[in-house]
């Protein structure tokens, strides 16, 4: 197996691992039905934001639940954009993958965190832990590949240097 991995690579495809299917899923449901969609598990706290407080009508509230269902989305595809990136390795070394990434970490943090904020309005606890946890994830890779910078190329040392360090090793002491 090489080594060429980059910690926010590998870090960068579990996530994508986690976020393509579940998110994709969730967002077709909300396409398929918006307003069943919007009351399953992992947005019944956008859900009950919306129609406790809000008090949409039916139109509205499909409108935001696609909206919702556009912004997953969106994440999914930067995720299977910076999937199909890192299958190069001279794109994944030199950190060329970095944008798609940081563009889904970015946009599901903002999703993710407001699903949060709704949740804890609503009281809806398990909605709340599981929209914490997917910021925790997403924030903890975006702090990885903030503090983790593309490799530098190695530099090589020219033959001329070689061969005059095994001739004469006095001469590369004394200079």
């Amino acid at each position: 197996m090489s080594t060429n991995w980059r910690i926010s690579s590998f870090n960068g495809a579990l996530l994508a691992a986690y976020f393509i299917p579940t998110w994709t899923i969730v967002a077709f449901k909300i396409i398929i039905s918006p307003i069943h969609g919007l009351y399953e598990r992992p947005n019944i706290s956008v859900a009950l934001f919306i129609s406790d407080y809000l008090q949409l009508a039916a139109v509205n509230t499909v409108r935001f639940a696609w909206l919702l269902a556009l912004g997953k989305l969106t994440v999914v595809a930067f995720f299977a954009l910076f999937v199909v990136l890192i299958t190069r390795a001279s794109i994944r070394k030199t950190g060329g993958c970095d944008e798609a990434l940081g563009i889904a970490l970015a946009i599901g943090s903002l999703i993710s965190f407001a699903s949060m904020v709704l949740a804890s309005q609503v009281g809806e606890s398990a909605a709340l832990r599981l929209h914490a946890t997917e910021l925790l994830l997403l924030l903890g890779t975006a702090i990885v590949l903030v503090v983790e910078r593309p490799a530098l190329p190695q530099v090589e040392r020219s033959a001329t240097t070689a061969d005059l360090s095994l001739q004469h090793p006095r001469i590369l002491d004394n200079a």
